[in-house]
């Protein structure tokens, strides 16, 4: 699977080899998503979504292999460069700051160069998908239910200006009306800017009704590439084992 020309796509990635210590979880993993494209990624746990997306974000970055993003090599690049070109990673550990507000919360999303001259914007934008996080914006964020965390999470992300959001189990731990809320609000993305999105998601259902394609990463292999339209809920479950 080759990822397509650099012009074509906001994010290429080939041939990546990647290890927690010695242990190797990545095996010549190849994807690519286009620009205003949205990717659901698929697989077992223990296989390697998580740690793909460190790679990429270069908190963990690879021992082989390329990562491009925007055309621009970041294999080596460090990950507070990464966050200034504009791809934001979203933790399956939400890590907000539960001491500050959720304002407060919000606006450390924008500390980059790149994002500083647009933090109105993009809280306009924040509260616009999210109008809980615009009610409880003087909150603090320990007060915030697990859903509402989850909104935070994302909505700090989309405050780094970024192209890029990669978000990983945005559904975990969530009431099905939090689920909802969440990838009702990562549609509204999708309809309303151009910014790419690839999301780790084990709700196949959710993910399948917002994604463009579909990855399913195996063994640290990327082993099925799919347009959403192609696949069902139960080929992909299938595919696991």
């Amino acid at each position: 699977m080759t990822p397509p020309a650099s012009s074509d796509a906001i994010l290429a990635i080939s041939g990546l080899d990647g290890y927690c210590g010695e242990l190797q979880i990545l095996r010549q993993a190849c994807l690519s998503i286009a620009k205003a494209e949205v990717v659901a990624l698929f697989g077992p746990n223990g296989h390697g979504k998580s740690t793909l997306l460190k790679a990429i974000c270069g908190i963990n970055p690879p021992r082989h292999g390329s990562i491009h993003f925007d055309g621009v090599d970041i294999t080596r690049t460090a990950s507070d460069k990464i966050v200034e070109m504009g791809l934001a990673y979203i933790p399956e550990a939400r890590n907000i700051f539960t001491e500050m507000t959720v304002l407060e919360n919000l606006r450390l999303g924008a500390y980059n160069r790149r994002a500083r001259p647009k933090v109105n914007a993009n809280l306009e934008l924040v509260f616009s998908l999210f109008p809980r996080l615009d009610e409880r914006k003087d909150q603090m964020a320990a007060t915030l239910s697990g859903g509402e965390s989850r909104m935070l999470a994302v909505g700090r992300g989309l405050m780094s200006d970024a192209k890029l959001l990669l978000i990983d189990e945005p559904s975990i731990g969530l009431s099905p009306l939090m689920k909802k809320t969440v990838f009702g609000a990562i549609n509204r993305i999708k309809q309303t800017t151009d910014i790419s999105i690839m999301v780790v998601e084990q709700e196949v259902d959710y993910a399948l009704a917002v994604a463009d394609r579909i990855f399913l990463l195996k063994k640290g292999e990327v082993v099925l590439e799919r347009m959403a339209g192609e696949i069902g809920k139960t080929e992909i479950e299938k595919a696991y084992f």
